[in-house]
């Protein structure tokens, strides 16, 4: 079986409400209070109000209708940070059509899959990727272009967005049905094709109001938001939960380390999310006098960085599936150092060994999730029913196919992934994604991807590739090539190793771990291929543990 999901005429916390209710009532209480300040690097900044950002996504829903976009019809957002992001998606929402938000670094056959798995109507994308988009999607009915590329200005083409731009009084704004869907968001898994994660209007008002209160956030904060609108963190964790409480956000093209102090006194940011290098500079930064942060969010709770700045870290763990933090640490209280915190109330959590046992105290198991498809959990990943009741456990638990230690305290800490990813950066990579293009190369018999640490994403991927033909640097070279050619470029192998023979474990599987250990650039590969062969010659099976 699957989690229940949330069913029509049922009572739950969004009845009556959708994400454009939401930003109508708060453009009609409090709308002259800011909301979005757009801060390109290298021009002024500039604000919008809660009225005014609803005027424009109302304008662009409008327009998006004069040109046939109908409640249900999907719309490609292949955009960078910028204004014209939010005013797309939540045009989207008031107009009751759903957005496909697409990572800006995909390679032209993702996009291609993106648009044709979810079959978009029309896309509103920037100068810099409309060839791309346009050759991609080449069934789209139109592909509006913003006049800048996050912030540097570019020439807009034939279908400027601006020409989108309708009377926002002619909108006429779909119902509000908290079951309809609103947005899609396609995430790596362990299958060799990322998965369109579906959320419905209740989801994203659940993220609004969840994220908001493990933030404590109040209308006076301000976030600093750096990380991709196109991701769950800037969107549901930033914008959804800042409009749930009326608060501000700063948005800024990316991560600029040189900028962030800038940036964060002019504006008065009092709060950040961390990821990874921003994790790193936090930690080593001098802290300036006068900074307004109070709060932080990151991987893990307390940071060593903590008592410098005066400013408590909140570790936290979530998925683009379950939209909120199922895992925070408490503002209030001391936590763990260096734990991802505790169980957040609203979910159900368990963490189980291999048998399905529950683990004890110090033990490493799986992590499962327990909620509401729909509202609490991601409603479904996009017309795919066998994908979506698989990532269930038969009495309905998501499985999250991470691996974290419990702790008697309470606390929980990340330890690693069951499921066959990668974190680069900021991102979620699929070894199986990766193979897939790796194994369309002729001579490739088999490929394996594993992460290799990195100091500034992490990991990075590492590719071993067994091959028919005699020319090891031949094959390393085409697959680089097809990589870079097939694949968004924070998923192409740092170092493509072509062996005699791969390690193997239980079943005749390949040993990743074996893999993983000789993945650094000075291991000595030369000696574990002998092993790896002797261990095939004295077991064929392969089992050779």
């Amino acid at each position: 079986m699957v989690a229940p999901r949330l069913e029509a005429g049922s009572p739950h916390p969004f009845n009556g409400m959708g994400v454009w209710r939401l930003m109508t009532t708060r453009a009609g209480v409090g709308g002259d209070r800011p909301f979005v300040t757009w801060q390109p690097f290298d021009a002024p900044a500039r604000t919008w109000t809660y009225r005014e950002l609803a005027r424009e996504a109302a304008s662009v829903a409008a327009g998006l209708a004069r040109r046939g976009v109908r409640p249900g019809d999907r719309v490609l957002i292949h955009l960078e940070n910028s204004p014209e992001f939010l005013f797309s998606w939540f045009a989207c929402a008031a107009l009751g059509a759903v957005a496909v938000t697409t990572n800006t670094r995909s390679a032209p056959d993702e996009l291609a899959y993106y648009a044709e798995h979810c079959g978009a109507v029309a896309a509103i994308t920037q100068p810099r990727f409309a060839e791309l988009v346009a050759k991609a999607a080449p069934g789209l009915r139109f592909i509006a272009c913003t006049d800048h590329d996050s912030g540097v200005p570019a020439d807009s083409g034939e279908d400027p967005f601006a020409g989108l731009a309708g009377n926002p009084d002619d909108l006429v704004a779909a119902p509000s049905d908290p079951l309809a869907p609103v947005s899609v968001q396609y995430t790596s898994g362990t299958t060799s094709r990322p998965k369109g994660v579906l959320w419905t209007h209740a989801n994203a008002l659940w993220a609004a109001r969840t994220n908001a209160a493990h933030e404590t956030l109040r209308p006076e904060d301000c976030h600093l938001t750096y990380l991709p609108l196109f991701h769950t963190n800037a969107l549901a964790y930033s914008t959804l939960a800042t409009l749930w409480t009326g608060g501000r956000m700063v948005l800024v093209p990316k991560w600029s380390t040189s900028r962030f102090w800038d940036v964060s006194l002019r504006h008065g940011c009092t709060w950040l999310s961390l990821m990874g290098l921003t994790q790193r500079f936090i930690l080593g930064s001098e802290v300036p006098a006068g900074h307004r942060y109070r709060l932080f969010g990151g991987p893990v709770c307390d940071l060593d960085s903590d008592a410098r700045y005066g400013v408590k870290t909140l570790g936290w763990w979530g998925m683009t599936e379950t939209l909120a933090t199922v895992v925070v640490g408490d503002p209030y209280w001391p936590s763990r150092p260096l734990s991802m915190g505790r169980p957040a109330p609203e979910y159900g959590v368990r963490v189980l060994r291999a048998d399905r046992t529950p683990v004890e105290p110090e033990e490493t198991g799986q992590l499962e999730v327990h909620g509401i498809r729909g509202l609490s959990l991601f409603a479904e990943y996009l017309d795919n029913p066998e994908a979506t009741a698989e990532s269930f456990t038969e009495d309905g638990w998501f499985r999250t196919g991470d691996l974290v230690t419990w702790h008697g305290d309470g606390h929980l800490s990340f330890a690693d992934r069951d499921k066959d990813m990668l974190r680069v950066g900021a991102e979620n990579v699929s070894a199986a994604e990766v193979e897939r293009v790796i194994l369309q190369v002729p001579g490739v018999v088999e490929a394996a991807v594993v992460a290799r640490p990195d100091d500034k994403l992490d990991e990075v991927p590492i590719a071993f590739v067994t091959a028919s033909g005699a020319d090891p640097d031949g094959i390393a070279e085409l697959v680089g090539a097809a990589c870079r050619r097939m694949l968004a470029d924070f998923k192409v192998p740092r170092a493509v190793h072509v062996v005699r023979e791969l390690p193997r474990s239980t079943l005749s599987k390949i040993d990743k771990k074996e893999l993983r250990s000789v993945a650094a650039e000075d291991a000595d590969r030369g000696a574990a291929q002998v092993r790896w062969a002797a261990s095939a010659t004295t077991d064929p099976s392969g089992d050779a543990r």
